[in-house]
C-alpha cells in the first residue's frame, strides 16, 4: 500500500477509519531510501529501448561531461521531436518523423538541424558542452524487422553523433539482426525474434545489454555463474520535483555484491514503452542480461521507472513512455525542456545519479 492510497480508503470507510492506522500501514511498505555507494560517476553510461532510446539519447547529450557513452535500441538522435523546427516538438512529430518518417511531412529526423539547435541549448547551459561527445563510445541498434522505429531513424542518430565528432572507431552500429521491436536476448523463453509484441523482449541468440556495456567500457570479465547482489526497490518519488514526470512511485537498482565495499561504476537502463514495472514486473530490471555482466564488473545498474498517465490532472502518456517530445513541461507547450538538464525527468534521474556518489550511509 502506497501512502497515495490513504485517501481513498479514507473515503471507502466514510472517514470514520483512523487516518494514523493507515500512515504506519502506507510507511511500512513504503520502499526504501536509495542508498548511497560513492560510485565513480565519471564512469557512468545509459541505455535504453524505444522511448528509453530516445531518453537515452537526450541524456546523454545533455550530460556528456560527466558520462562515457550510450546504448540506444531503436530510437532516434537528440532533440529528434524537434526536426520540424520552427514548429514546436509535438507528440506528432515524435510518432512520425521519429519513428515513421513516410508518415511525416519532414522527412526523417535532420541531425545537421538538430546539430545547429543543441549548440544553442549548449550556449544557453541548457546542456553540457558538445565537445564532451568526441570521447564517447556510441552503441546503436536497428532491427531490421522493426516497423515501429524505422532504421532512417537511428541511421539519423547515428549520423547525429558522426556530425558531433564521436569518431569512427567509438560508434557500433548494429544492423543486420532480423530484430522486431524489441532489446534483445539469448533466452528461448523470449518473444520469437522477428516479431513486435509485448514485453518486447526477444530471442535473437545474443544478449544486447551486455554487448552495450562491452563497447563503452571495453574489456570487461566474463559472467560468473550465479549473481552476487541484489536488487534493490527504491523511493524514486523522493527525485521528483513535478506532478507531470508520469514516474512512478518507485524504481530499482542491481547492486554486486562488491560494490558494497569497493568503488564501482554505474550505468542507467532506460526502459521503452509498456515495459515499467508496474505493466511487466521484473522482465527488464531482472532478465535482460545487464545484471549478470554487471555483477561481475563492478557495474551498478540503476533501473529508473516510468508509468502510464491518463491526463487531466496528470500527463497523457497511457503507454508509460519517457518523454522525448514534451509531455512534462505542459505549461510551456512552444518550447518545452523535455531535453535539458533542467527537465523533470532528466534532473530526477540525475539527482539518484548523484546519490549513489555520495559517500556510503
Amino acid at each position: 500500500m502506497k501512502a497515495k492510497s490513504i485517501n481513498y480508503l479514507r473515503h471507502l470507510a466514510g472517514g470514520a477509519i483512523c487516518l494514523s492506522v493507515f500512515a504506519d500501514i502506507a510507511l511500512a511498505d513504503k520502499a526504501a531510501k536509495l542508498p548511497a555507494y560513492k560510485v565513480d560517476l565519471s564512469q557512468t553510461s545509459v541505455s535504453g529501448l524505444s522511448s528509453g532510446a530516445f531518453m537515452a539519447a537526450q541524456f546523454h547529450t545533455a550530460f556528456s561531461g560527466t558520462l562515457l557513452g550510450a546504448g540506444i535500441v531503436a530510437g532516434g538522435p537528440f532533440y529528434c521531436s524537434g526536426s520540424a523546427y520552427p514548429t514546436p516538438p509535438s507528440v506528432t512529430v515524435a510518432k512520425t518523423a521519429c519513428m515513421n518518417p513516410s508518415l511525416s511531412a519532414y522527412g526523417p529526423p535532420d541531425p545537421q538541424l538538430l546539430l545547429r539547435l543543441a549548440k544553442g541549448f549548449e550556449q544557453s547551459g541548457a546542456i553540457d558542452q558538445l565537445d564532451f561527445l568526441k570521447t564517447q563510445k556510441v552503441y546503436l541498434f536497428s532491427g531490421k524487422a522493426d516497423k515501429t522505429v524505422a532504421m532512417a531513424v537511428v541511421d539519423q542518430a547515428t549520423a547525429f553523433y558522426q556530425l558531433a565528432g564521436v569518431p569512427a572507431q567509438n560508434i557500433k552500429y548494429v544492423q543486420s539482426v532480423n530484430a522486431g521491436h524489441a532489446i534483445i536476448t539469448n533466452n528461448a523463453k523470449d518473444v520469437v525474434c522477428a516479431d513486435t509484441q509485448a514485453p518486447y523482449i526477444n530471442d535473437c541468440d545474443f544478449i544486447q545489454s551486455q554487448d552495450i556495456l562491452k563497447h563503452i567500457y571495453g574489456d570487461l570479465q566474463p559472467v560468473l555463474p550465479a549473481l552476487s547482489g541484489k536488487i534493490i526497490q527504491f523511493d524514486q518519488s523522493e527525485f521528483i520535483k513535478s506532478g507531470y514526470t508520469s514516474m512512478s512511485d518507485d524504481a530499482y537498482l542491481y547492486v554486486p555484491k562488491a560494490c558494497e565495499a569497493e568503488t564501482c561504476k554505474v550505468h542507467v537502463a532506460f526502459h521503452g514503452c509498456e515495459q515499467g514495472a508496474e505493466k511487466i514486473g521484473n522482465l527488464f530490471y531482472g532478465t535482460t542480461g545487464y545484471n549478470e555482466l554487471a555483477d561481475a564488473n563492478k557495474i551498478i545498474v540503476l533501473y529508473p521507472q516510468a508509468k502510464a498517465s491518463y491526463g487531466f490532472f496528470t500527463p497523457l502518456n497511457p503507454k508509460g513512455c519517457w518523454d522525448f517530445w514534451g509531455y512534462s513541461d505542459p505549461l510551456n507547450p512552444l518550447a518545452p525542456n523535455f531535453y535539458s538538464k533542467t527537465s523533470p525527468q532528466m534532473s530526477a534521474v540525475k539527482a539518484m545519479l548523484d546519490r549513489l556518489g555520495q559517500a556510503k550511509n
